[in-house]
């Protein structure tokens, strides 16, 4: 199946969100519609810090997407790539979507001089890690988070 990897447009979002929901339900999560709202609203500024790309087929249908965020280190001068979401519609599962969505961000920032492209998943999430496991290295760092 031909997929397309193209920035989020405004007309994504009727396909866009049930693949959000389709995300938050994956990870047992709910958000408020507000949330949401603003998080698509964010997406498509051209002044911001956090993008999306669309995994399109040819028929036109968005299959998939990812949301990622730049932002600068401290041990080399370009930014840094956090990939925050990824996700890829049941239905579409098994297509290359995903790993063309992580493989047309990795090009994005060789061309634009990135540092380096992170991200991390569920350790449950043993389908993901598969295809992380060939596109990456994976790291023995411990995460921990402080809710504010």
């Amino acid at each position: 199946m031909p997929i397309e990897i193209r920035d989020l447009l405004p007309e994504d979002k009727p396909q866009w969100l049930p693949l959000w929901q389709g995300y938050l339900t994956f990870y047992e999560t709910e958000l408020a519609p507000e949330v949401t709202e603003d998080t698509w609203a964010r997406l498509l500024l051209p002044t911001g810090n956090i993008f999306g790309l669309g995994a399109v087929t040819e028929t036109g249908e968005l299959i998939g997407f990812t949301h990622y965020l730049l932002h600068g280190g401290t041990w080399g001068p370009g930014p840094i790539c956090y990939l925050e979401d990824l996700y890829v519609s049941e239905a579409a599962r098994g297509t290359g979507a995903g790993r063309a969505l992580i493989e047309a961000l990795a090009t994005r920032g060789r061309e634009a001089g990135w540092q380096s492209i992170y991200w991390q998943t569920a350790a449950s999430n043993r389908t993901a890690q598969h295809l992380y496991d060939k596109l990456a290295t994976r790291t023995d760092w411990v995460r921990y988070e402080m809710e504010l």
